[in-house]
Order: C-alpha cells, then structure tokens, then sequence
C-alpha cells in the first residue's frame, strides 16, 4: 500500500482543487476542475459561486463568472451535491440516482400537489422558461405554520419537486432567481439519452470527487457529490478502481485517485501557489473535518450563531498562502472601502493576509481597506505595516 505524508496529502489536494501550477484558461476549465460549486444566498464581498472562480483565476470579471455558470446553451445545471451546486453539463447523466431517489420519496413538510405540478409544466411547455415568480410567486399566502423555515407557495413547491426528479431544470438565472425550463429542452439530447444505472452513477461520481480531491477518505469521497448511502458508496470506491493508500496522522483508510498519484510522481503537485481569501463554502474547506485534517485548521461558519457569540465573525474567510491556511477575515465594506471587520493570523503571515485583503479590494471595486480588529497584538502591528506598504 502507498503511504503519503500530511504534506503530500495538503498539495494533492491543493493540486486537485486548482490551487497550485498554472491555473485553468477560464472559468469554464475550472467548473470542470472542481466539478460542483456550492451556491449561497449569503453576498458579503461577493456570492460565494464568484469567490469560488475568483480564489483560483484572480481577479477575473465577475461577468464572466456569470456568463460561464449560467446562460444558453446549457454549460451548467443546478443540482443537490454536498448541498446546492452549480455543475457542469456532462454530468447530467451521473446524477441519474439522485434524481430516481428524490422520485422514491416526498418531502413531509412539502408534498407536491398533483395539480399545481401539471400546471407549472402546461405553462413552462407553453411559454418558455420561467422563474417562480413569473408563476404566482415563491411564497405561500396562507399563515405560515410554526417551525417551517421555507413557506413555500404550491407553485413553487411543484417546481423544486420537477427539479429534483429532473422533469425541469435550472440552467439559467435572472437576479438570482432560478430559471426553470423542461429539461428535454434545456439538456442536450446527448446527454439525457445516456442511462445509467445506479452503480454505475456512484462509481463514475466516487471516481470525479476522487479527482477532486487528490486523496479522501470513505467520508470525503462520499460526501464530494452526496446522495449514496455507506454501502454504495463503499461498492464504489471498489467499482471505481481507486488506489487505497495510508496517509500519516489519518485514522483509517483513505483512497487516491490514479491522476492525482501521478501528478505527485511527475512533480505537478509544486508549483506557484495562490493567496488569496476562500468562501467558506469553497469546495476546498467545505467539509470541515477534511479542513482540520488536512491543514490542521478549525474553521467553523458562525452567520447563524448570536453576534455576541461569535468568536471570529459573521463571514469568516480562511485566508490561503504558500499552500496554508494563514488566518481569518471577516470582511464587508463601506462605500468603496473593504473593511475587515475581525482579522486573525500570526505575524509571519501578516505581509501574505495584506496582499489578500488588497487584491480582493480590487476585484470588488474598493480603492481602499481599513481593518476594524485584529489579533493578536503583534499580528495587528505587522497587518497595519504590511497594509501600508501595499498602498
């Protein structure tokens, strides 16, 4: 069996994620590289989708984030993953499971009403794509019962059941509203022609987040895509030809992909690396067990923890440089100024932290950036000189 070090396993997965070497061409290149991109209402500097190109590409347009993700013909879909991602096109058919468990069962706070659904399909069939509010509306008129979170309307409800079971899909938006459209018209023939199993789906998406990952454990590769139980996704792993490896300070066994084994053994793993702030929501840090195993890093998202219990902010971003996580950044802004509200690091990285905080400035049209707190006090002279120096 292989055995990796802590530090083989960090630049795999970096290497993997796009993070190290030459980054992609375009946007495009690297939605195919990461393969899913969680989506979130949350916009503080920007949505995390943006944040998600941005860390790997630079200070690219954000219009061209958008255009990339979303538009026709179809080059992406949205669908349940490890929670709401946007995907690329070609995995349409792989997510087939997914789309036949929905179609097993029925959410019990939301079931579909029979006629609603048919009624939102007459009109999609009749009129073209549709958002929920060209429909009636997303939210329900009735009182809204207790200790229900999303108060749907029945429209709304019947459109994210077509969703789910893949009748509809959403491969456009329009103010952040999901665009719903007939899937026969929106997905390539191509692509909805091929019928795959339900192994056959969770071996090929076990083998994609195996890529994705550079190496993961039964958890990591299970969770990349979701939507398998243990046993399938054990069967997997075994269906998808991954090379088991030991990685030192891991509990248990963990698997690599063949591509990633190679780059480690060609030296594609080194390169330039990236500086630059994360979503939390990047599929880097997504999962947060893998985060502190891998980079020694508690990261935890306190938006819906009580301000005052909030230990460093509401949106904190993991600050990435020479391969690390270096410190935390709570950001937001005033006018044109980014303002971190709350930074942490230590005060080698003070130099690395400042350059992040100033390219991501400029990608979302500051001109300047003040600092609110930061800690601990050494880190806090050293980010202040550092800033200065970068103006």
């Amino acid at each position: 069996m292989n055995e990796l070090s802590g530090t083989e396993a960090r630049m795999l997965a970096l290497h993997a994620q796009g993070f190290v070497g030459a980054p992609d061409d375009d946007v495009r290149a690297m939605l195919q590289r990461v393969g899913a991109v969680q989506l979130d209402t949350i916009s503080v500097l920007a949505r995390s989708h943006e944040l998600v190109a941005y860390a790997r590409l630079g200070p690219i347009g954000r219009a061209a984030i958008e255009e990339t993700y979303w538009g026709r013909p179809a080059r992406a879909f949205e669908a349940l993953a490890h929670a709401m991602c946007i995907l690329p096109i070609e995995l349409w058919p792989h997510f087939a499971a997914r789309r036949r468990r929905s179609a097993r069962g029925v959410h019990p706070r939301r079931p579909p009403e029979d006629r609603a659904m048919r009624e939102v399909l007459a009109e999609l069939e009749a009129r073209g794509p549709l958002t929920a509010t060209d429909l009636g509306g997303s939210r329900s008129k009735a009182p809204r019962p207790e200790n229900v979170w999303w108060h749907w309307s029945a429209e709304k409800i019947a459109l994210e059941r077509l969703l789910a079971i893949g009748t509809v899909v959403c491969v456009d938006r329009r103010a952040w509203k999901r665009v719903y459209d007939l899937t026969e018209r929106a997905v390539p023939a191509r692509l909805r022609e091929r019928n795959e199993d339900d192994a056959t789906c969770h071996a090929t998406l076990v083998g994609l987040a195996a890529d994705r990952l550079g190496v993961g454990t039964l958890a990591d590769l299970r969770g990349y895509f979701g939507g398998m139980s243990l046993p399938e996704a054990q069967a997997a792993i075994e269906r998808a030809g991954l090379t088991p490896v030991r990685v030192v300070g891991w509990e248990g066994k963990a698997w690599a992909s063949r591509r990633a084994l190679r780059a480690l053994s060609n030296g594609a793993v080194r390169g330039a690396n990236r500086t630059t702030l994360l979503s939390p929501f990047d599929s880097l840090i997504w999962d947060r067990q893998r985060t502190a195993r891998i980079f020694e890093f508690t990261h935890k998202f306190e938006a819906y923890v009580p301000a005052p219990d909030r230990v460093h902010g509401y949106f904190v971003m993991p600050v990435l440089a020479g391969g690390k996580l270096v410190g935390r950044v709570d950001p937001g802004r005033t006018g044109t100024t980014l303002v971190a509200k709350r930074v942490s690091g230590e005060p080698a990285a003070a130099k690395q932290i400042a350059r992040a905080l100033v390219e991501a400035a400029r990608w979302v049209g500051c001109d300047d950036v003040t600092v609110t707190e930061a800690r601990p006090a050494p880190f806090k002279a050293a980010l202040r000189t550092a800033l200065t120096a970068q103006r």
